[in-house]
């Protein structure tokens, strides 16, 4: 072994990729496993060791731990390997190899998995000394992850892959980060400073405190510098649990308990926190939150028990998205129709409110901005309803009342929307040409193209412009009076409102139906778009027309509802890991505890990010229009130097 090494360390001679040795045993067998032989072995190895390490240098060298014998049945011959010979064995070399350098760290590494492998293993072992096929398959396949991975960097998992370094963009972002909260707790400690100073004295005579000051109102910078320091310690959270290979990561299996068990669990919490709506009109505003949060929790276990293998769970997920999106078209219209608001002011709220932490994640985490799908589709969705209304003739409730012929211009507009997402839907390359013109191409680009966004936006094309439909028919029956909304009336006359539930209800079990006889995903995706709006439509008139229904919602399902976007978002990360694709896990070995505890700290981190984006969004849009011109500006710019150091880093990268 020596002078094969010693050959390979000369300049001359090709050297292998990859070498994998070691040796015990058969020193052990050969010399009856007496002392003298050990004390050669550590002189062999010490032999070896500078060897070894020089060629390190250029190769990967794997020295393999020696694996455990099942004693009991080994033969005759074989009686003197024993565990404690094998492990003093393995001691020696590990001591010896780990000093063998002056550096921190030697290049020569332990290949110790086999020996846990075998440790498993070995009771199936013919002859007690020899491992069964399966363990030499598996510390195989190890070794390849160790070798490959690295390279091809597989999108399903993250077992020996380096953390990959960081970019210039992040780079900055760390520093940003951390010279705010330096920032704010140099801010705190003198506010705390001058808070001691002018504490309440004491009067000696009358005995009473005397008030030197009056609290004054937290400032804008203190919430802006406590805002950002917040921030950074939940993303530097989020960069351990994601990209720093701290923690590790488990695959999905999925099994009807694991996703059904959950759901039933949530359904009776959500039924015990029930309370009276402040209103009782149509998808209230207690209502529309009930709905994104019971969602929200079904998509989260849905994502977590990797119920996407099973067709009939996948098709009633993907109603529950296309419901969200049916929101979105009907509570902005409805908010356009009625306010007839369509300054700048709240475009800019709505954008960084649904964008804020995505953009975060992208710097930070080293993300597309399509990666995060769900919010790209709500974002360019909500752009299509403004201009849609926003561009002439501006058509709005007040003035619609004044004339009907106004709605017959909005269902004119409505028309030509509904054309333009025909026309977009069956002409992928016309779709493709708008989304990767430059600076559009760095949004909307997923791995070189943008056919990703074209099948995710084609997936619920329509739900939107159903959503803005309904909620122009709602609000006309609303304005005619048509329909009863007062506490525990039912929506329409008696007569009308069960014809209404019985064909909802049908229509509910219809879909349902057809989703779990659906033979392929590409087969119901195909239909998808068309018919999902039957089972949102069909949910709301039975959680409408009642009176007593319509007047109370689940106070659970509404709390999370409040937090649906950014536990959406954040599952990505900090629940989940290796991008979705497996589960975080923070308590090796206790499933149970592990989902507990990553749950409640991703819940409260979800929670916390909503409160820090409704803080930034009142000092970074404000109302004042010429103060809002200012701040696009620099927003504009920060994206300008954005988009500049991205392309940078790409040239770098090929």
């Amino acid at each position: 072994m020596k002078q094969c090494i010693k050959v390979w360390t000369e300049d001359s001679v090709a050297k292998p990729h990859v070498i994998v040795a070691g040796a015990a045993t058969w020193s052990i067998k050969i010399h009856n496993g007496s002392n003298e032989a050990l004390s050669q072995y550590k002189t062999n190895i010490t032999s070896i060791a500078p060897l070894l390490e020089k060629l390190a240098k250029t190769s990967d060298v794997y020295w393999v731990l020696q694996d455990p014998v099942y004693e009991d049945l080994l033969s005759e011959n074989r009686k003197m390997i024993t565990n404690e010979k094998i492990d003093a064995y393995n001691e020696a070399a590990v001591s010896i190899l780990n000093s063998s350098t002056r550096n921190s760290k030697s290049n020569v590494k332990m290949f110790s998995v086999s020996k846990l492998i075998a440790q498993e293993t070995i009771m199936e072992s013919l002859d007690g000394l020899h491992l069964p096929e399966k363990s030499r398959e598996t510390s195989a396949m190890i070794l390849m992850n160790v070798c490959c991975n690295k390279i091809l960097k597989p999108v399903d998992g993250s077992c020996c892959q380096p953390r990959p370094p960081l970019t210039l963009i992040q780079k900055l972002a760390a520093c940003f980060f951390t010279l705010s909260i330096i920032g704010y707790l140099i801010f705190y400690i003198i506010h705390r400073n001058a808070h001691r100073k002018n504490k309440p004295c004491t009067d000696l005579e009358s005995g009473e405190d005397k008030k030197n000051i009056i609290n004054t109102p937290v400032s804008s910078l203190e919430i802006l510098l406590q805002s950002f320091c917040k921030l950074g310690l939940i993303m530097a959270y989020f960069y351990m649990c994601d990209r720093a290979n701290l923690f590790m990561k488990e695959n999905k299996f999925y099994t009807h308990s694991t996703f059904f068990i959950p759901i039933i669990y949530i359904l009776v919490l959500g039924v015990f926190y029930n309370e009276n709506t402040k209103e009782t009109k149509v998808l209230n505003r207690e209502q529309t939150d009930e709905w994104k949060g019971w969602m929200q929790l079904v998509i989260l276990i849905y994502h977590i028990s990797g119920a996407s293998t099973f067709l009939p769970v996948y098709m009633h997920i993907r109603v529950l998205v296309a419901a969200y999106l049916f929101q979105t078209g009907y509570g902005h219209f409805s908010y356009f129709w009625i306010k007839g608001d369509f300054g700048i002011h709240r475009v800019c709220q709505v954008l960084f409110r649904l964008n804020f932490l995505v953009v975060v994640l992208c710097i930070v985490m080293d993300r597309p901005y399509q990666f995060y799908y769900f919010v790209p589709l709500v974002t360019v969705w909500f752009m299509v309803i403004y201009v849609t209304l926003a561009l002439w003739p501006q058509i709005i409730q007040k003035k619609a009342n004044g004339n009907c012929f106004w709605h017959f211009g909005l269902l004119l507009k409505l028309a030509f929307l509904l054309l333009c997402i025909c026309f977009l839907a069956y002409s992928q390359g016309a779709f493709e040409k708008i989304f990767s013109l430059w600076p559009l191409s760095k949004c909307f680009e997923l791995k070189g193209n943008v056919y990703e966004w074209w099948f995710r936006w084609r997936l619920d094309r329509y739900v939107v412009f159903h959503g803005m439909l309904f909620a122009f028919i709602y609000l006309a029956l609303q304005k005619r009076q048509v329909l009863s909304e007062g506490k525990g009336e039912p929506l329409f006359s008696n007569k009308i409102s069960n014809v209404l539930l019985f064909i909802s209800v049908v229509s509910f079990l219809t879909y349902s139906i057809w989703a779990s006889s659906c033979k392929n995903k590409a087969e119901c995706n195909e239909l998808h778009p068309s018919v999902s709006v039957v089972q949102i439509l069909a949910f709301i008139l039975i959680r409408n027309i009642p009176g007593y229904a319509r007047s109370i919602y689940s106070s659970f399902f509404a709390w999370f509802g409040k937090i649906s976007l950014e536990l959406f978002i954040c599952q990505y990360h900090i629940w989940l890991a290796a991008d979705t694709r497996g589960i975080l896990v923070l308590i090796p070995g206790n499933p149970t505890l592990n989902i507990i505890v990553s749950t409640f700290i991703f819940v409260c981190v979800a929670h916390e990010i909503s409160q820090i984006t409704n803080d930034l969004a009142q000092i970074i849009i404000p109302k004042d229009n010429s103060s809002l011109l200012k701040r696009l500006a620099c927003i504009a710019a920060f994206f300008c130097g954005l988009l500049i150091l991205s392309s940078i880093q790409d040239k770098s990268r090929h």
